[in-house]
């Protein structure tokens, strides 16, 4: 079965790309899994991880974008041409069996949105526009990833920073979350806001949509400055570790050294382009440790014989 994971943080800049597209890589590359990304930041920054820009302009042209998908998702059109599996790229990046579903600059439009949910509030005949609401974020990305999710073991959606309707969506439609962080007070206090929200949102679509089952796989820590700062890294690693779960926090963490930054100017990951550095070394063992953690979910939650 796929188990579709959202990478998430209120706050941005700390790692949810880097951590989403090397993580996906190594799962395809070493581990032989299919692997689709989904790029829900209109940043289109796993985008241009995975695929050059001039490739990028010319599906964009070709209206092969997530945007085409959002937008018959809003207003649906029986003459659509094209549908999810047209708009997806096998072998990204030269790597079998990881997939990219490119994002977009221009996502969907916030006003077409609020006027299909008020329209649809009136048809019910109800005033409930809340839970008209619920319902059409608690369908939006599962209703888009429905036809081919059983085609890949995982789906690795990359969220925007901040808590928009594409982030409620992905959350919604997923059965685990990882949570990319730096050790830094702003990044803790973006984690902190992330759980109360997902709290809130679970309360919210309990009445219009049911329970969200989705889970907490573990927190990464996506360190930078060196040897330096080492100390004051550990000090606010210890009060995110005080806030979890022992099993919810990754034992190995991603150094983010210069190679990273010189993957991303070629648009490909650290572990496809320098494999051999030592990030690209942790993100083999992080994905190992990923695998670990599935699996003891799906053993514990397995139904007893």
């Amino acid at each position: 079965m796929v188990s579709i994971i959202s990478t998430v943080n209120m706050k941005g800049g700390v790692g949810k790309t880097t951590l989403t597209v090397n993580l996906a890589t190594c799962l395809a590359q070493y581990q032989r899994k299919r692997v689709l990304v989904l790029d829900l930041d209109a940043q289109i920054s796993a985008t241009l991880s995975l695929m050059a820009p001039q490739d990028f302009a010319q599906l964009r042209k070709k209206r092969r974008t997530l945007s085409y998908l959002l937008e018959n998702a809003l207003q649906p059109n029986p003459y659509s041409k094209l549908d999810i599996s047209d708009i997806i790229c096998p072998a990204i990046g030269g790597v079998e069996g990881l997939e990219l579903l490119p994002g977009d600059i221009e996502l969907y439009d916030e006003y077409l949105v609020s006027e299909k949910l008020h329209q649809d509030a009136q048809a019910a005949g109800s005033l409930e526009f809340e839970r008209v609401w619920n319902q059409f974020e608690g369908r939006l990305i599962r209703q888009i990833l429905e036809p081919v999710q059983d085609e890949y073991d995982f789906i690795i959606l990359d969220c925007a920073p901040g808590y928009n309707l594409l982030t409620r969506s992905a959350i919604a439609a997923s059965d685990f979350y990882l949570l990319p962080a730096r050790p830094e007070p702003l990044s803790v206090v973006g984690m902190q806001l992330l759980e109360r929200r997902i709290i809130k949102l679970k309360e919210s679509h309990r009445a219009s949509e049911g329970e969200l089952n989705i889970n907490l796989l573990g927190v990464v820590f996506i360190l930078s400055g060196g040897n330096l700062l080492s100390r004051y890294y550990n000090q606010v690693m210890r009060r995110v570790q005080n806030d979890f779960q022992p099993e919810q926090i990754f034992s190995q963490s991603i150094p983010m050294d210069v190679n990273v930054a010189k993957a991303v100017d070629s648009f490909m990951p650290v572990v496809s382009a320098m494999p051999q550095t030592q990030g690209s070394k942790a993100f083999v063992k992080l994905t190992e440790e990923f695998l670990q953690k599935i699996a003891r979910y799906q053993s514990l939650n397995s139904p007893r014989q």
